[in-house]
């Protein structure tokens, strides 16, 4: 059943299953919300774990934040959800962006486990075609604001970035496609080393939102992690191999 709290001054919604067992707190990726993950929290469920499964602020019941927030933010108010529900060393599980979260918590947190799924955290690396659209694009947005003025440009603008933005910005509000811009330059690997948790992390081999090779640099960086792929399978390997992800799962959770 769903519940509605205030923290961090924002209006959070998550499902809370009850009971004694080992809490897990599962943590969506961008765009989504806790319902992406049900299948994670069946397999969670069917372990005896207490799941704690939230809508991030921006997304599902959760109301938008009233200012720029970054992963810090974000992170803050999981911390202050955990405190609130009187939960103890919890076993973290992030999807994408909710790896970014994850990886943040963990390094500053008591966590028992922590589960990074596809993650984000790693900055990707960036060509000269990409700076050379970017600055493009801002200098394009200066001079249709100088020849058409602020409310002439923005249809114009509005147009150019229609066909050059990701569906994720697109599909945002402008609150979140500001924090959108913030989140996905954030680089965590100087914070993967303070890890002190077992770290799993779990991948599909033909991600390309957050490629094999970011999987392979925290397994690195992350002092207690191992690494199991999935042939085939892409950025939701969760959904794309369930079975196998489930045995993984349920091995590492009673490990």
């Amino acid at each position: 059943m769903e519940k509605i709290k205030e923290i961090e001054g924002v209006k959070l919604a998550y499902t809370d299953s009850g009971g004694n067992g080992q809490p897990v707190v599962l943590m969506h990726g961008w765009g989504c919300n806790h319902t992406t993950l049900a299948s994670v929290e069946r397999v969670c469920l069917a372990e005896g774990c207490r799941v704690v499964n939230v809508d991030f602020p921006g997304f599902g019941d959760s109301a938008e934040p009233s200012q720029r927030w970054g992963v810090e933010e974000y992170t803050r108010l999981i911390e202050s959800l955990v405190k609130e529900l009187g939960l103890t060393a919890p076993t973290l599980l992030g999807h994408s962006f909710g790896g970014r979260v994850g990886i943040l918590y963990a390094s500053r947190n008591p966590v028992k486990r922590l589960i990074l799924v596809d993650a984000a955290g790693v900055k990707p690396r960036r060509s000269l075609r990409y700076y050379i659209k970017v600055y493009s694009f801002k200098l394009m947005k200066r001079l249709t604001r100088l020849i058409y003025g602020k409310e002439g440009a923005e249809k114009r603008i509005e147009a150019r970035r229609a066909k050059t933005a990701s569906s994720d910005y697109l599909a945002a509000s402008p609150m979140m496609r500001s924090i959108l811009s913030k989140v996905v330059n954030e680089d965590l690997c100087h914070v993967m080393p303070l890890i002190k948790a077992p770290t799993l992390l779990i991948w599909g081999e033909n991600d390309t939102a957050t490629p094999l090779a970011d999987a392979k640099k925290m397994a690195r960086l992350i002092p207690n992690a191992g690494m199991v792929s999935f042939p085939g399978c892409g950025h939701y390997s969760f959904l794309d191999n369930p079975g196998q992800f489930a045995a993984v799962v349920r091995s590492f959770l009673n490990s």
